[in-house]
């Protein structure tokens, strides 16, 4: 198949409707949790790990499945149209369980929910790989990371602006961008010619039936590539990844309680603030894609570590020797706020924008979805890490740990990314290069 830039853009339409999801579920959520429930800190950082459980438990074993299916469709399609209507039914469903103050129903629906956007992530995510050759995945990356930018702001700003005149609106909303992004993913972007078996309907109890004998070997056998393997590239790269997903979603899960409860501010304002991240994020993503391919992923990923680090590092000097004077977005220290993290999220960009690229370049082309979801593997365990761990700093010590934990652990994985020696593209005069350790 004929790689081209606008099959990527609009493959993004499903990252896009992904990351308005979870921007709006990392914001409110912990929200509703302590407001509704009372539930501390701690216990909805457990609560807020939902969807991480279900990505360590169910990502490498769908994106394994996914690798082995055929349809007339292709094989990344069938998990999207099975997951996506499901997951955005009960999305909008959670502001009318909160409503009803029935922890049991709100909890139900809200790991429905999570279940079904396990479902459909990891192949979505995969077929990026899928119509990209490899000299070009740091481009398309940073394209589709664009677009989940885009997602993210619109849920963030747009969301402060729904959110205040109604919480049960930006979710109604995100539930139906969500859909329609996704099925314009399955409209108009065709799978390769290979994984298209024209006529042959899916057989889904065959094809679970042999996954699970294989997936969870598979899954063995990559995490020994990565324990037991002499060259330990692919090893530091997860741990790099491990680490700041741990610095990363404790800030996304927290900011806007932290914005309430510590900065005194409106938690729709400190989703706005959040939503800085995700504009810089936006603007950057594609520059960030072509700079990794231009002077190397590593450089790129480690530089972007230390400017997020120096920007949530400014914001918790910031938080601790002034507060806001009101939650209004023109407030001298909300605007402050806005430029450390507009500063941060191009760090971010930097950082996102190349890992996937560079885990699955330490693979060949039949593994592509098996190591997208070893890669979700440890990032889905940093998540499973971070909200509690985080929310019992905050319930001990206070919200003030909150910026620093995140330095600490954004500064941890810039130190493991030294090790990193594979997995890097080059382009050098409009070729691609493979990355050559003694070249740095």
């Amino acid at each position: 198949m004929e790689f081209k830039y606008s099959r990527i853009f609009l493959l993004g339409f499903g990252f896009f409707g992904i990351s308005i999801i979870w921007s709006l579920y990392n914001a409110y959520i912990p929200i509703f949790l302590q407001d509704t429930f009372k539930m501390s800190r701690t216990v909805t950082g457990f609560v807020m790990t939902i969807d991480n459980l279900f990505a360590v438990l169910l990502l490498p074993f769908l994106g394994a499945l996914s690798d082995k299916t055929r349809t007339r469709l292709g094989r990344r399609k069938p998990y999207i149209l099975m997951g996506a209507p499901s997951a955005a039914l009960m999305f909008a469903l959670i502001p009318v369980a909160r409503a009803y103050e029935n922890l049991a129903l709100f909890m139900g629906t809200i790991i429905l929910m999570n279940f079904f956007m396990a479902l459909f992530r990891s192949p979505v995510i995969a077929f990026m790989p899928d119509i990209t050759p490899s000299e070009k995945r740091s481009q398309a990356n940073g394209i589709i990371n664009f677009m989940g930018g885009v997602g993210a702001l619109l849920a963030y700003f747009g969301g402060k602006v729904l959110y205040d005149m109604n919480y049960a609106y930006p979710f109604f909303a995100g539930a139906a961008i969500m859909l329609l992004a996704n099925l314009l993913v399955v409209l108009f972007v065709p799978e390769p010619e290979e994984y298209r078996v024209s006529g042959e309907k899916i057989s889904l109890r065959k094809l679970l039936s042999e996954t699970s004998r294989k997936s969870f070997g598979e899954l063995k056998e990559n995490l020994k590539d990565v324990f037991a393997s002499h060259e330990k590239s692919l090893f530091f790269m997860l741990l790099s990844i491990f680490f700041w997903f741990i610095a990363f979603n404790s800030v996304e899960t927290f900011f806007t309680s932290y914005a309430k409860y510590h900065l005194g501010i409106e938690e729709s304002t400190g989703a706005f603030m959040m939503g800085v991240v995700s504009l810089s994020f936006m603007l950057f993503a594609i520059p960030a894609g072509l700079l990794g391919g231009r002077v190397g992923r590593k450089k790129t990923i480690t530089a972007g570590l230390i400017m997020v680090s120096a920007a949530m590092l400014g914001a918790y000097l910031l938080g601790e020797t002034s507060k806001p004077g009101s939650s209004a977005l023109t407030d001298p220290v909300v605007l402050k706020f806005m430029v450390l993290f507009f500063f941060g999220g191009i760090g971010w960009a930097m950082v996102n924008v190349n890992s996937l690229p560079m885990v699955v370049d330490m693979t060949t082309e039949e593994k592509l979805g098996g190591y997208t979801g070893l890669y979700y593997f440890f990032s889905q365990a940093a998540n499973l890490v971070a909200p509690p761990l985080a929310g019992a700093f905050l319930d001990v010590i206070g919200y003030k740990t909150l910026l620093p934990f995140a330095v600490v652990f954004f500064l941890l994985a810039a130190l493991t990314m030294q090790f990193v020696k594979r997995g890097d593209v080059i382009m050098y005069k409009g070729d691609a290069l493979d990355y050559v350790p003694d070249m740095d």
